[in-house]
């Protein structure tokens, strides 16, 4: 057999959220004078060590943009304005599929502390190639990487 059609591939992205077994999880595009947030995840998590865009689990209720806002004041102490929607991106890990959902966003007032990261870094968009995405993350890389 050969790979499946998209119809199918939808057909089982739509089976697979049906079943519980796909999490919506929100991501930031936070871009400041050409240099874009990243977040290298603590030890201990999943995907420990890789970088990724901000972000979090969405609640049972919770918009996908109220999701955004809450999870940067809790993980980066700073608020917000979620902007518009950026891109999507679906991946299967082992454990689940991960439906990434991103934003652009621009700060409220305040400065970035990674309080449950490892570390935080504005890179150009050209240079996150250098870093190790976590693969959830990697089509947002390319997007970014791509664009004028």
């Amino acid at each position: 057999m050969g790979r499946p059609t998209p119809r199918a591939a939808l057909n089982s992205l739509a089976a697979e959220c049906m079943s519980g077994r796909v999490l919506d999880v929100t991501a930031a595009i936070w871009i400041e004078a050409d240099r874009v947030l990243i977040a290298r995840r603590p030890p201990g998590v999943s995907q420990a060590g890789l970088w990724e865009f901000p972000g979090g689990k969405v609640r049972p209720g919770e918009t996908p943009e109220a999701c955004l806002a809450r999870e940067i004041e809790e993980e980066l102490g700073v608020r917000v304005e979620v902007e518009e929607f950026f891109s999507e991106s679906v991946h299967a890990y082992a454990e689940r599929t991960i439906r990434l959902l991103a934003y652009r966003v621009r700060s409220a007032g305040g400065s970035p502390v990674a309080r449950e990261h490892a570390e935080l870094r504005w890179v150009n968009p050209r240079e996150l190639g250098r870093y190790p995405f976590c693969p959830a993350d990697l089509p947002l890389v390319r997007q970014l990487q791509e664009a004028p």
